[in-house]
């Protein structure tokens, strides 16, 4: 019973690296502009292709660690992966209708409001920044699949399955504080790692624009972290795929 468990547990961490392993690699679909002098130590001793494939490293490192931290812990705070989990035990079901119900409509309401908060937000923003958005020419393989997939690995099923255990070990339950804790945390983490991009595009960025900028990016992360907790990972990853469904959409008809 032991030797299952330990091997079905090995098969789950092993299908989430995969997952997250094909939005890592969806990165080389897209151009990531690097500053100047990073650029030119590089491009002396690479080729583009090659320092394409470098740029994968730290986050297949991100990753792992995720995947790691997320499946020896989720379990222990009742967080959960339930299509996943089906596939590597038979035995266990879920109600599939309701984790995509919740999935696509968690997805559409945070598409429509990060679009309504772009459109608003538009003329408030550094020229430089709006163009930098203009020019990022971002594909569908890398919204669908790095967004969608491995985003939610690293923030939900990594770095919130993380905090909820260690806010539960200290308030000692898991009451719904111990959740809301790991779903703000790990939103905010998020919004706080769109603050590099800013710092290099604008020349000391104004409090509103940092604020925009966290609290835009953290908001998706709050529907996602609840859908992770109530729902289980994959609600959250279809959620986080029609969120960008619906932007690529309302960007194709502005």
């Amino acid at each position: 019973m032991v030797k299952t468990q330990k091997k079905e547990r090995l098969l789950f961490g092993l299908i989430v690296f995969v997952l997250g392993m094909l939005g890592v690699f969806s990165l080389l679909t897209m151009e990531i502009t690097l500053p100047e002098t990073v650029t030119s130590i590089l491009k002396d001793k690479f080729s583009p292709t090659q320092i394409k494939f470098l740029l994968l490293i730290n986050p297949t490192i991100f990753l792992i660690i995720a995947v790691l931290f997320g499946t020896i812990l989720h379990d222990k705070v009742k967080l959960d992966a339930p299509i996943i989990k089906s596939f590597v035990a038979k035995h266990k079901h879920f109600n599939q209708n309701t984790l995509l119900k919740f999935g696509i409509t968690g997805g559409v309401v945070t598409g429509v409001l990060l679009a309504l908060s772009n459109v608003i937000s538009a003329q408030y923003l550094p020229s430089e920044l709006v163009e930098i958005g203009n020019n990022l020419e971002v594909s569908l393989a890398n919204r669908f699949l790095y967004g969608g997939i491995t985003e939610e690995i690293l923030m939900r099923f990594g770095l919130m399955t993380l905090v909820v255990w260690l806010a539960s070990k200290v308030l000692n339950s898991l009451t719904p504080v111990v959740y809301w804790i790991g779903i703000i945390v790990s939103s905010i983490v998020f919004g706080l790692g769109h603050f590099p991009i800013v710092f290099q595009t604008v020349f000391e960025p104004s409090s509103f624009l940092l604020l925009y900028i966290l609290i835009a990016n953290s908001l998706g992360g709050v529907i996602f972290g609840w859908l992770y907790w109530k729902k289980g990972l994959e609600s959250a990853m279809i959620a986080h795929i029609f969120a960008h469904i619906v932007m690529v959409t309302v960007g194709y008809f502005s």
